[in-house]
């Protein structure tokens, strides 16, 4: 009796080493934190854009940008950021970036802007969360550069554009215009 416990005692430990070991527990996805910037700090241009936290009012929506002269030398700006709207996995949006005042802020227009070291500008993004037909966007990201041909910026920005596909840009200027 005692042969047999041992063999049936050792089929069950060998049937026991061929099951499938326990699945890894999935670890949670750290949760961007708004308004963190990439790179962060002074790019080699001598600036560095941040954007505040996003404002809103009926259904409208909006960040400020703010551009630092952290170098030396003075650096002159004119016109408008550059401005992409990126998804979760940091894919390029189809979204119409257009230039002028929206419901959130007034466009000053474009004027060359010298911003001295320590200076800044001022910019608004906007967008609407309006619903119509289709299906809601959202973007996790806008990048930035301050001027065409800069290198970019990565701002964490959640930017629910409801299904209008559309952000509104201000020049470039010291003071916001309300």
């Amino acid at each position: 009796m005692l042969g047999k416990l041992g063999l049936l005692g050792g089929l069950l430990l060998f049937v026991a080493g061929c099951t499938e070991p326990p699945a890894p527990v999935p670890q949670p996805v750290p949760t961007p934190v708004p308004g963190t910037v990439e790179p962060a700090g002074c790019l080699g241009t001598g600036v560095t854009v941040q954007s505040g936290p996003v404002e809103a009012a009926l259904g409208h929506r909006a960040i400020v940008l703010t551009l630092t002269n952290c170098g030396t030398t003075p650096r002159t700006i004119t016109g408008y950021p550059e401005v992409r709207l990126l998804d979760k996995e940091k894919r390029p949006m189809a979204v119409e970036v257009e230039h002028g005042t929206s419901y959130m802020a007034i466009d000053p227009g474009v004027s060359a802007q010298t911003v001295q070291p320590g200076g800044t500008l001022l910019s608004v993004v906007s967008w609407s969360n309006t619903v119509t037909v289709g299906s809601p966007e959202a973007g996790a990201y806008v990048t930035v550069a301050a001027a065409k041909g800069d290198p970019e910026q990565r701002i964490t920005v959640d930017t629910d554009l409801g299904t209008t596909g559309k952000l509104t840009l201000t020049a470039w200027n010291p003071k916001l215009k309300n």
